[in-house]
């Protein structure tokens, strides 16, 4: 395999063995980046003589027997709404369109500190707010399979990039989806780690308010195994993100595959998927059986709930959380994507009752799904209804992306492998992936994770693209 297809784990060990430099990895992601974003408009901003200067530094710090951490010399991305110091972050909206953090966010100190080197920014909607990557600042980015289809979003640049092998991994955010679909739609992999897990200090926006257990700041990569590499890297309390809790975090190579239980469905209730959705869920259903997993066909009865009560939670203040934090930033004009969520969310506010009674939903169904899951480890269902995004659809299909959206309202970890494809009827068109989701009980990334390399390795995970 290619260098630049190598996973992060694989090339951490050849730079210690000093098989490979790390400048010669960096030169190789910044010659692919230079080739393939054209075509992609992935990555956003891409501080090339920085990272090849780091690389250098790093392969003197190596000469002297020094090791930084488990990720010293391998390169990174990272979405554009995680801040980085003297690096643009402008979150996809006009009013940070020149804004440069002055520090790092916590997790990428972490990963800084773990010998990673940063690559560039990566692509996403306004504040995060679409199932797609496309903004006024930088325009759309499209899909390594077909490029007149999305990557997906919100994380959907760092996605394209991963998958396309500009960079080894790269860090996104999910409040409904948003590192998980673009998985989906690009054929990698990725975790929406559990609430209160990773810091949130320094995305913009920021954590807190009365919807903070929605999102999650969490991992994507080509390969499985670099997810399991990176969460102990960005995971724990930093004394600044209060959600966040020192909870022990288990090593995925220490589940025991035969002694778990799973539930499946390929149909939640709410939108039914296309067939090869279905059947991509069902096969990998029948690939955990043969490798000796208890699998059954269950389906929580609450599930169909899911999109009622997150939607209800989505509009709930009339958008006026949203439009505080544009002007806030500075910003007078927003994207048509950012202008459909406003006029949803101006029409779905409620009164404080109304509040309280669907907040009452919402314990309800985690109470129900706790149940629920009292009887198996991981849930594996679709991770959305369709694949294949089209520019500009996200809010006319909201309905598609309530498979993601129940780990959310559950705060519960969510990882997301690619298990199958289908043919676009695009011109210029590849075999366009669709992932599985398998969603563990709280706090079981470990579980997660080692039935997505169960999948990984029986079903092929990620391919390369066609570019």
């Amino acid at each position: 395999m290619e260098l630049i297809f190598e996973s992060a784990l694989a090339l951490a060990r050849a730079i210690r063995k000093k098989e490979v430099s790390s400048e010669e990895i960096v030169r190789a992601c910044i010659d692919r980046i230079e080739d393939v974003n054209p075509r992609l408009n992935a990555v956003v901003q891409l501080p090339a003589e920085l990272a090849i200067r780091q690389a250098h530094e790093a392969d003197q710090a190596l000469a002297r027997g020094e090791i930084k951490g488990p990720l010293h010399g391998v390169p990174f991305t990272l979405k554009d709404s995680i801040e980085t110091r003297g690096i643009i972050c402008t979150g996809g909206t006009e009013g940070r369109a020149c804004y440069e953090p002055s520090r790092d966010a916590v997790v990428v100190e972490r990963l800084r500190q773990a010998g990673a080197i940063l690559l560039g920014k990566t692509n996403c909607p306004e504040l995060g707010w679409a199932w797609e990557a496309d903004n006024l600042i930088y325009g759309r980015t499209n899909n390594p399979y077909d490029l007149h289809l999305s990557p997906g979003g919100s994380s959907g640049g760092e996605s394209a990039i991963i998958a396309a092998g500009g960079s080894p991994f790269g860090l996104g955010s999910d409040a409904g989806g948003s590192v998980r679909f673009p998985a989906h739609c690009t054929g990698i992999a990725a975790i929406k780690p559990t609430s209160g897990r990773v810091p949130r200090t320094g995305h913009f926006p920021g954590p807190g308010g009365v919807l903070d257990s929605l999102w999650q700041i969490g991992p994507l990569a080509r390969f499985v195994e670099d997810l399991a590499l990176l969460l102990p890297i960005i995971s724990g309390v930093d004394g600044q993100d209060a959600a966040v809790v020192p909870a022990p975090l288990g090593d995925p190579r220490a589940v025991e595959p035969r002694r778990l239980r799973v539930a499946f469905h390929t149909d939640n209730g709410i939108q039914t998927p296309t067939s090869d959705v279905a059947e991509t869920a069902r096969k990998s259903a029948t690939a955990l059986a043969q490798a000796g997993v208890q699998v059954e066909e269950a389906r929580p009865e609450v599930l169909n709930q899911t999109y009622e009560i997150y939607s209800g939670l989505f509009t709930v203040d009339g958008g006026a959380g949203l439009e505080s934090i544009l002007q806030m930033a500075g910003t007078t004009r927003v994207h048509p994507l950012m202008q459909r969520v406003l006029e949803l969310q101006r029409a779905g506010g409620k009164s404080m009752a109304q509040f309280s009674i669907l907040v009452d939903r919402w314990d309800t169904f985690r109470r129900e799904m706790l149940a629920f899951m009292s009887r198996y480890d991981a849930l594996l269902c679709p991770v959305c209804s369709f694949a294949g995004m089209a520019h500009g659809s996200t809010y006319d299909r909201l309905p598609c992306f309530s498979y993601t959206m129940t780990a959310n309202l559950t705060g519960w970890p969510a990882a997301v492998v690619r298990a199958g494809s289908i043919s676009s009827a695009l011109p210029g068109s590849s075999g366009l992936p669709i992932g599985v989701q398998i969603i563990a009980q709280p706090w079981r990334e470990d579980v997660a994770l080692a039935i997505a390399q169960v999948l990984q390795d029986t079903l092929g995970g990620w391919k390369p693209t066609p570019l």
